[in-house]
């Protein structure tokens, strides 16, 4: 009897959202060739995956830009899957109209305070007023109670992410502003939400084997989209087809493939923009599988 060849097991987190569904589609449902590499899909929300991954926890998983941050011990950058807020992005809502800078006066229910979102809040606040995180009031909400939350008066305001970006105005909720218009217009440049990462204890031949499956991943789905767009919908919460085709759209586009130099360039204006504002504590050298 022929010897088999064992399976390596590769652990990947992802949020339990449209997008992500719909770029780990291909993997999840075995329609393309892994090899000996036995991919195994745990879903979370984004700040439990970056809280996991500041403990090593998952061989792959999708992370917050601003928690990669913290990981560079431990894990590298894939350059396919990122989440690139082109002239969008996460949003501030409200109960009521206001501006920006009323923000102050109100407590804001946040994602996460490892998520990329929270990190460009933090940066406008520094725009708009002098002080630190005790000069403004947040609490951390699981990313897609915050919407209900607001629009029930629990909060004056919240920030938003995901899906929720097209759907908040069901609840009667009004935008005070959009983080990802707001960093175009102060860089010039996409605001990079999340990405994959890959730990580097696999070895460099693992990392670019796993690299090469999720950008043929996410070809796939690029290519048979209402496939994979069938397959993302079951986590579409309060979307129609119509809907989240536009949102996945949003965020699985030519960016998903490869970051390009624009892209890596953001990422590092980011983090750099963060470690100056004193946020992110350290200089961060930004680490790309190649």
């Amino acid at each position: 009897m022929a010897a088999t060849t064992a399976s390596k097991i590769i652990r990947v987190g992802h949020s339990p959202d449209p997008d992500d569904a719909f770029m780990f589609h291909a993997l999840a449902k075995g329609k393309i060739d892994t090899g000996d590499l036995e991919f195994r899909h745990e879903l979370q929300g984004i700040e439990t995956l970056n809280h996991r991954a500041l403990r090593g926890e998952l061989e792959v998983t999708a992370v917050s830009i601003h928690a990669y941050s913290r990981l560079l011990d431990k894990y590298a950058l894939l350059p396919s899957g990122c989440s690139m807020g082109d002239r969008y992005g996460p949003m501030v809502v409200a109960r009521r109209p206001m501006q920006a800078q009323e923000l102050k006066q109100v407590t804001i229910a946040v994602p996460g305070t490892l998520t990329t979102a929270y990190l460009a809040l933090q940066l406008l606040f520094n725009d708009l007023w002098s002080g630190g995180p005790e000069s403004y009031a947040t609490e951390t909400v699981a990313f897609d109670e915050i919407i209900p939350a607001v629009a029930a008066g629990k909060y004056e305001a919240g920030l938003i992410i995901h899906e929720g970006q097209l759907t908040y105005q069901n609840q009667g909720l009004h935008l005070v502003i959009d983080l990802g218009v707001w960093w175009q217009e102060k860089t010039g440049l996409p605001l990079p939400l999340g990405g994959n990462v890959v730990r580097k204890d696999l070895g460099r031949e693992t990392m670019h084997r796993i690299s090469e499956l999720l950008k043929e991943s996410i070809r796939y789905a690029l290519d048979h989209r209402q496939e994979a767009l069938q397959y993302a919908l079951k986590y579409a919460r309060d979307m129609d087809m119509k809907l989240a085709d536009r949102f996945v759209g949003m965020y699985v586009n030519d960016w998903t493939l490869d970051y390009g130099p624009r892209g890596r360039e953001a990422v590092r204006r980011l983090l750099q923009e963060g470690h100056e504002a004193g946020i992110i504590s350290a200089p961060v050298e930004v680490e790309f599988v190649n």
